[in-house]
């Protein structure tokens, strides 16, 4: 009796363990089925990494040889011009969101400033572009003058107009120009504080720091949990992206904002794998005093590789592709506004060659048969409106994380590459922008004497890097994709030992 008693015990636990498990297995059944991968293939990178980007009628292949063939040498050469080589950043601002608690303490973290007096053009006050209305050289011009005393019909008195403004009406009317700004900003400037700071951005190339762990890990899930559109609830921790399969589920300017977002990420990877810290300054015969810095290949793969990334490798790829293409069609867009732009340093000769230079390209850009359409967004009244709204404050909420970084080097190049995409979205988005032919009739307006500036100089040099930064990404998975086939044929190829035993 005691043995029936105890069978039946046995078989109501079993019962009740199965029923508990199924419901696990249920509860975490998208979770298991998310993690389930393949083993790794040295050329899975790139397997998928052809064909349409979907949103917009263009393709890898044809990006790629447009990018690689003519713009990669032209934007390249153009970003090391005295113009956009200084970018103006504030690297001291206080983390709006949580207490930075891990600051990089590696020498390769930090950066080297330039005092201000060392940016060419500065002494001549190009700083000061809004407040100054016009040129110089045009104001005491020999054309500009007139006699009045020649006029007999001239009375000062009767031409006298009050032009004062009172200290606290200038302060209220900087007020409502800030927040016109806001209106049509998505990222926050942060040139104007007093802790801002010039850095020359070829002294501090952008590479792998060692900066990883817990605090680098926050920002990107911070980013994309909490400031980027979700079809549905995160239901896994672990793995914060949206996936591929799930993008269909959302709209299309939801799906563009992560998109953009996504390509972001994946070129910032890009860069830190193919200049990936390969070995430290150990000895005085070591190679360089910097240490030496080059590709590594299996970073790449852990990063990008289907079996790593749960599939998603290849799509976060074609997302960069998708980014290049949103920020080429902005500066295909502002193109008439930016050809007219002085690019001022104070040396005629560079200042001219820019100018050329930026011509040059844009008119590449101009050739660019498949451009990014945006258009086709934000149309359907309030509720687009609002959207339009929401749009933006989460991608303002993404350029104050960039002030959480915790290595300077790292948080550099995030806020200029968020300001660059930032800027993009504006001229693609702010009613500022939706006829900038509009300008065409005008002359050439040097970019400190205008009194209708559309894009502050910071704006302009980060935008140019932003996009110089893709364009490199796009030409650095050409070498991984090499290196990549080499690898695997080399893999391929018997060995001497192999050869000698096969004969006996």
């Amino acid at each position: 009796m005691a043995t029936a008693d105890t069978e039946m015990a046995h078989r109501n636990y079993c019962v009740v363990f199965i029923i508990f498990a199924l419901a696990i297995v249920q509860a975490v059944g998208y979770d298991t089925e998310l993690y389930e991968t393949k083993p790794c293939d040295s050329n899975a990178c790139f397997d998928k990494l052809h064909g349409s980007l979907g949103d917009c009628s263009c393709n890898v292949d044809t990006i790629d040889y447009f990018n690689n063939v003519k713009i990669y040498p032209r934007i390249q050469s153009l970003v090391r011009k005295d113009y956009f080589r200084f970018y103006k950043v504030n690297l001291k601002k206080e983390c709006p969101f949580w207490a930075d608690d891990s600051r990089c303490a590696m020498r390769y973290c930090h950066i080297k400033t330039c005092s201000k007096e060392s940016v060419p053009g500065y002494e001549n006050g190009y700083e000061n572009e809004e407040h100054i209305d016009e040129s110089p050289a045009t104001k005491y011009s020999k054309e500009s003058q007139s006699n009045c005393d020649s006029d007999t019909d001239h009375d000062p008195d009767l031409g006298y107009l009050n032009m004062t403004i009172s200290a606290a009406s200038q302060h209220e009317i900087a007020k409502w120009k800030a927040h016109d700004d806001a209106l049509e900003n998505f990222c926050e400037c942060d040139d104007k504080d007093v802790d801002a700071e010039y850095v020359d951005l070829l002294l501090n190339p952008e590479r792998f720091t060692g900066y990883k762990g817990p605090s680098a890990n926050r920002i990107w899930r911070s980013i994309y949990q909490e400031n980027c559109f979700r079809p549905k609830a995160n239901p896994y921790v672990s793995f914060p992206f949206v996936l591929t399969s799930d993008l269909s589920n959302m709209c299309l300017e939801k799906r563009v904002f992560y998109r953009a977002v996504s390509g972001m990420h994946t070129s910032i990877n890009i860069h830190l794998c193919s200049k990936y810290l390969l070995s430290e300054k150990t000895a005085a015969f070591a190679t360089s005093p910097e240490g030496e810095w080059g590709p590594n290949i299996e970073e790449f793969q852990n990063r990008f590789d289907p079996s790593q990334t749960f599939g998603e490798g290849p799509n976060w790829l074609k997302n960069l592709y998708f980014v290049y293409l949103l920020e080429m069609r902005a500066l295909a867009k502002a193109g008439p506004y930016l050809e007219k732009e002085e690019y001022y340093t104070g040396n005629a000769v560079e200042d001219e060659e820019t100018r050329d230079a930026i011509s040059n390209m844009l008119g590449v850009i101009y050739s660019f048969p498949d451009h990014f359409n945006e258009s086709s967004m934000f149309n359907g009244g309030s509720q687009a409106a609002d959207l339009k709204v929401e749009f933006r404050e989460h991608f303002r909420n993404i350029s104050r994380i960039m002030d959480c970084v915790g290595c300077d080097k790292c948080k550099l190049w995030g806020k200029l590459q968020t300001q660059g995409l930032g800027t993009a979205l504006k001229i693609l988005f702010s009613n500022k922008w939706n006829s900038p032919e509009s300008d065409l009739h005008l002359t050439k307006l040097p970019v400190r004497h205008k009194s209708h500036e559309r894009l502050q100089r910071t704006e302009i040099v980060a935008l140019f890097n932003a996009f110089a930064r893709l364009s490199d990404s796009i030409r650095q998975l050409e070498y991984f994709r090499i290196m990549l086939s080499t690898q695997k044929e080399d893999s391929q190829k018997p060995s001497l030992f192999g050869s000698f035993q096969d004969t006996k």
